[in-house]
């Protein structure tokens, strides 16, 4: 797949989003666009960057089991956000050291 192909523009991904809403049958409130790309943001900033989806899961999943309202949603976005702002650093082995974890990802980030 090419760089280009995998970069949206904004129509697209307000499109995407649309397309998301209208499968599961959301409301707009309920895929709040710039705070899921902010705590992307903020997360692989924080992180890593493939710690971002895996933040953008959890906070979908929590706010949905606390009800998957507007506060649920904000709350949920805000605490992903805060808890990534507390993260010094991810500890990463040297690559020598990482080629002889029989195990990667076991214990760590992957």
């Amino acid at each position: 797949m090419s760089e280009q192909s995998r970069t949206l523009p904004p129509e697209a991904l307000d499109a995407w989003a649309d397309a998301l809403r209208e499968r599961f049958d959301l409301d707009p409130a309920q895929v709040p666009v710039t705070g899921i790309l902010d705590l992307a943001r903020d997360v692989a900033t924080a992180v890593a960057r493939p710690a971002a989806p895996v933040g953008a899961f959890a906070a979908g999943l929590a706010a949905g089991l606390r009800g998957g309202d507007d506060a649920a949603i904000r709350d949920a976005l805000a605490a992903v956000v805060a808890l990534a702002g507390t993260v010094d650093h991810v500890d990463t082995p040297p690559a020598e050291s990482a080629a002889e974890d029989p195990e990667p990802g076991i214990g760590g980030i992957a």
